[in-house]
């Protein structure tokens, strides 16, 4: 697992998520690792893997230094962006592969992010659905059941499943409340307003609004500040 430093999001957008899945294959075709499952959450990061030809420092450290360099990049940032080292935990039986698996994969429908699973784009179940990502390996699951429906079956089942401990991710607020709090700073006047403040107490308005649980999206909409103004003055 990897997690954002401070709980700080890792994907501002769509495009964010797919440059991670790109590094991810990269990664995989240079590491030589299994990936049975993966699920991009807004603030963490699961990967069920096997290593392969690295151990998994090296894996992690290929993939994290790819996607800070990037992730920089895009949003005129500097510094950490994953908090620590990544945290892992060895899967050592038959029947604690099928609970991580579960786990990882009922992430996004126990966060809200869909209703049905299949919904959320950035997760491999598509994969065990039928529908092939060319990054999940899936034939070591299969190997346990007797058919696709029976896996997936398995897979939609109910479960109270615990695997690694993760903090739950922060919960999303509305665009209004957002708004709501950036008016607080400036009246009603709106991002005019905001564009006049002194830079610290603009710092100060961004930070507080990213510690409730706003995205970097939210915030730059909310202010009329780049969103690469945003993602810097959240990371000071």
């Amino acid at each position: 697992m990897l997690r954002g430093v401070n709980r700080a999001d890792l994907f501002q957008e769509s495009e964010d998520c797919e440059r991670f899945l790109a590094i991810l294959r990269q990664c995989k075709a240079i590491c030589g690792f299994d990936l049975f499952a993966w699920c991009l959450m807004g603030n963490h990061v699961h990967l069920l893997i096997r290593p392969g030809r690295e151990p998994l420092s090296l894996v992690f450290k290929r993939i994290g230094c790819r996607y800070v360099y990037w992730y920089n990049r895009k949003y005129e940032r500097v510094g950490h962006l994953f908090q620590d080292r990544y945290r892992s935990e060895a899967v050592e039986n038959d029947a604690y592969f099928l609970t991580v698996l579960r786990y990882i994969l009922q992430n996004p429908i126990k966060a809200g992010l869909e209703q049905e699973m299949g919904e959320y784009p950035y997760s491999s179940f598509k994969a065990y659905a039928g529908i092939p990502d060319g990054l999940t390996d899936t034939g070591f699951a299969f190997g346990y059941f007797e058919d696709r429906n029976r896996l997936v079956e398995f897979l939609k089942a109910p479960s109270r499943d615990k695997a690694l401990d993760v903090d739950p991710p922060k919960s999303r607020v509305a665009d209004a409340d957002v708004l709501s709090r950036v008016n607080e700073f400036v009246g009603e006047a709106g991002k005019a307003s905001f564009a006049e403040l002194e830079k610290p107490l603009q710092r100060d308005c961004v930070q507080r609004m990213l510690q409730h649980g706003a995205t970097i999206r939210q915030v730059a909409t909310a202010t009329g500040l780049p969103k690469s103004n945003v993602a810097r003055m959240g990371g000071e």
